[in-house]
């Protein structure tokens, strides 16, 4: 099974650069979309809705154009899910699963902190509020492949300028630390993480790699010079670990400030 991430930052954006006939020649069974910017009735016709595929939204209700994801799949999910029980989380339209039997792949789109306090404390309450709920998940007997942007990087391997980041929302020590400490691997900041957790399907098969970002800002020249920070995942249940068969991002062509992300599964 191929399931690929991707933060839009406006699907129409998206489909105006042409993505969706990129993303037909990818052979993907299941995409995740954060930030669709847009609410449902908006995503009606045909540029929106690729053959052959099942679409599910999520919409933002408490602003529009903003936030929203979205679930794609060739096979039509037993059931769909698109609120977890907190409505200052779910009515930013942040969350949505798809159920296929026994696995379910969730679109997340964690807050940014980077427009101030207040949302930095957003933030620290969506954290944790999620980590008893993944938690849940980790020991369900489920599979569970967690796709999306996370909006934090876990070690200095993830971004370009390590140093100089460390006090900004996404780099922050406590931000690392609460993300290191739901995974189980050797690739976190040296915050503790766990023997048993989620597998972070990027370092699964690249430990070493540190040149390979999935988001550069807008400023500058941060994509051309690859100024980049790894934040976009998918996280999976220790199950899936042994499953995880290859990955790549798509740094070009370029369809937003993120680039799609996506990992084969031996499913």
């Amino acid at each position: 099974m191929r399931i690929m991430t991707f933060n839009a930052n406006g699907i129409r954006s998206a489909v105006n650069k042409d993505f969706f006939p990129w993303f037909h020649a990818q052979d993907v069974d299941v995409m995740c979309v954060q930030e669709t910017k847009a609410q449902e009735h908006q995503l009606a016709g045909e540029a929106f809705r690729p053959p052959g595929y099942h679409v599910a939204f999520r919409d933002a209700i408490t602003k529009k154009g903003y936030s929203g994801v979205a679930i794609y799949s060739r096979r039509e999910p037993d059931e769909i899910r698109t609120a977890l029980g907190w409505a200052p989380f779910d009515d930013e339209g942040r969350y949505i699963e798809a159920r296929f039997g026994n696995l379910s792949v969730v679109s997340f789109y964690i807050p940014s902190g980077s427009s101030g306090e207040l949302r930095q404390g957003f933030k620290f309450e969506v954290m944790a509020w999620l980590r008893p709920i993944l938690d849940q998940w980790l020991a369900s007997g489920r599979d569970y492949v967690l796709c999306g942007d996370w909006n934090i990087v876990r070690a200095r391997n993830d971004i370009r300028n390590w140093s100089g980041n460390q006090k900004n929302s996404g780099c922050l020590p406590s931000e690392r630390a609460w993300m290191n400490a739901l995974i189980a691997d050797a690739c976190g900041d040296g915050s503790p993480q766990p023997e048993t957790g989620w597998a972070d399907a990027f370092r699964v098969l690249k430990p070493e790699v540190s040149d390979e970002y999935t988001w550069w800002s807008n400023r500058g020249q941060a994509r051309a010079n690859n100024v980049g920070w790894r934040i976009d995942y998918q996280l999976a249940t220790p199950a899936l670990r042994e499953r995880i068969r290859a990955c790549s991002v798509a740094r070009d062509p370029r369809f937003s400030d993120h680039a799609p992300f996506t990992v084969d599964y031996a499913l």
